[in-house]
């Protein structure tokens, strides 16, 4: 593959450039990638989701054998994590508290991540809440044994699970982090995000992909076409009001 010429590489620097200070303001600095996997490492959730990572691919590598089938299930899950991302994203973590009688429904996920719209920089609430994965990562566990017929599809598809979370996790906080995009791919995905948090919070719900599960469900317009939210950084402040 033939590299990019430096006015080539100026030229889309400075569109991203254009782009970030449009959409959030210019960024304080900017760190290089090795530093911020350092940074990535001192939170909690990495920890916790590559421990289950490492039982799951040692478990599977014991386990040995397996059928050919099993490889769909990596590949399925991939292909079908975008729709997932958006509906999780969409009904949990956006997920409007409710009153039913005396007693309020309004999970762990949805409050931090209503603190999370209030400050998009604010580092650690961009990752999983440990208390929440405390039980969902065990609680995968379950979910495997149940829906898969052999010992060796149950690690596969746990493999799957942890490292696609592990990837999502990395994900998320590299956008939100001060590291730049270079990539085309990753600079589609930083945008998609940061018009989430400071254009709209109702549209570009993926986080991993950008221009995949929102266009499918109606959430990925022209950003030019779509009004600033008042509400972008306090979810659901005027709902009712």
């Amino acid at each position: 593959m033939t590299k990019p010429s430096p006015d080539i590489e100026r030229m889309a620097a400075e569109r991203l450039a254009a782009d970030e200070q449009r959409i959030t303001g210019a960024r304080r600095t900017s760190v290089s990638l090795g530093d911020s996997w350092r940074s990535f490492w001192r939170a909690p959730s990495p920890w916790m989701i590559s421990t289950f990572l490492v039982a799951a691919v040692v478990g599977r590598v014991l386990a040995g054998g397996g059928s050919w089938w099993e490889l769909l299930i990596p590949v399925g899950l991939v292909a079908a994590f975008p729709a997932i991302e958006w509906v999780i994203h969409v009904c949990i973590l956006h997920w409007r508290p409710r009153q039913l009688g005396p007693v309020e429904i309004d999970s762990l996920l949805a409050r931090k991540h209503r603190a999370h719209h209030a400050d998009p920089r604010d580092i650690p609430l961009v990752f999983i809440p440990w208390p929440a994965l405390a039980w969902l990562l065990p609680a995968y566990v379950v979910v495997a044994w149940l829906a898969t017929p052999t010992t060796t599809s149950m690690l596969t598809l746990l493999v799957s699970v942890y490292g696609i979370k592990l990837g999502y996790e990395w994900t998320h906080y590299l956008v939100h982090s001060d590291y730049r995009p270079r990539s085309r791919w990753f600079r589609s995905v930083w945008r998609n995000h940061r018009l989430h948090h400071y254009k709209n919070e109702h549209y570009w719900f993926t986080v991993t992909t950008a221009g995949t599960a929102d266009r499918l469900f109606g959430t990925y317009p022209e950003p030019s076409s779509v009004a600033t939210s008042p509400t972008v950084r306090s979810l659901h402040a005027r709902e009712g009001a």
